[in-house]
This record gives C-alpha cells, structure tokens and sequence, in this order.
C-alpha cells in the first residue's frame, strides 16, 4: 500500500491516518519504512487510547465519527484493516464520506464480503456482498484501483484506466 500511494502520489509518503489502529502495529511498519511520517491512529478502544494513545500518537475516535474528528490536514495513507464488516451501514456510510474527504493519496479499506471464506471472529459481523462495498464506496466519491486501495476524487484524472478495478 506504501508502494501504491506514493506512485500515484509520484512522492515519498509524508503522513498516514490508521483507523481501527488497535495499538498501532501499523506506526512501527510506516515508520521503519519513511522514518518522518506524521501518523495518527484512530481507535474505539479507551484500554488502547489510554495505555498507548500519548506515545504512539492514538486518540479515540470510530470510523462513524471520522468526519467530526479534528485532524491537522489531509492523509497521504489511510488504512483501514479488519474494520468495515463490523461497521453498521450508517456508521460505514459516515465514516467512507469522510475518509474520501481525508485521503490525498490512497487509502488502503480492506473489507471482507459474502463472496469470501473468510475463517475467524464473525461476532458483530456485517454480511455484505461485493457489490454492496463497491457501490458504498462509489457514492462516498472513492474509486477502486486494486489490492483494497482506493483514491478520492483529487487522483481519480491521475490514474491510467487499466488501473481502476
């Protein structure tokens, strides 16, 4: 995902939004590989938030609650793992809304469907289809361009057709 943006992006990653971050395993990951990024997870943990939000750049939030939140710019990454098939529809409406408005480069929303075997927790798990996601996503303004990655409106022009899945 850190290879997709910056090609669209044609630039080094400069900051990141982790949102589910849990207790940040992604910060490690992005900072080993661009040392000065400006990260900042997101997550609905108060256990997480407490114990590591100050030292590793956490703060409460749900993906729901995106738009409202006070981020100092846009996000050259965002990524969002295990997080979308536990989201309400609202909530997911919301929260897609304001991650296009959020994501300058690509935003990595991996999400699992109807249409795959997936093997683990399924407690709160929202059964959606593919073509649920993909239209979900259309309307917030994200287009596709493959392996969980989507862009917003201001790269849609800057990528080539075969790259839009």
């Amino acid at each position: 995902m850190v290879g997709i943006a910056e090609a669209l992006l044609q630039r080094p990653l400069r900051s990141a939004l982790d949102i589910g971050c849990g207790e940040g395993a992604w910060r490690q990951a992005l900072r080993a590989l661009r040392p000065g990024i400006r990260y900042v997870g997101v997550d609905s943990s108060a256990y997480v938030v407490s114990r590591f939000g100050r030292s590793r750049g956490i703060r409460y939030g749900t993906f729901g609650s995106l738009g409202t939140a006070d981020f100092d710019g846009r996000f050259d990454l965002v990524v969002c793992c295990d997080v979308l098939q536990y989201v309400s529809t609202t909530e997911l409406t919301k929260g897609l809304q304001a991650v296009a408005g959020l994501v300058d480069g690509a935003a990595f929303l991996e999400a699992y469907t109807t249409s795959d075997d997936v093997i683990g927790d399924r407690r709160g798990w929202y059964n959606r289809s593919p073509v649920f996601y993909r239209r979900a996503f259309g309307a917030a303004g994200l287009t596709s361009v493959g392996m969980h990655c989507w862009v917003g409106e201001n790269l849609r022009d800057a990528t080539a057709a075969l790259e839009r899945a």
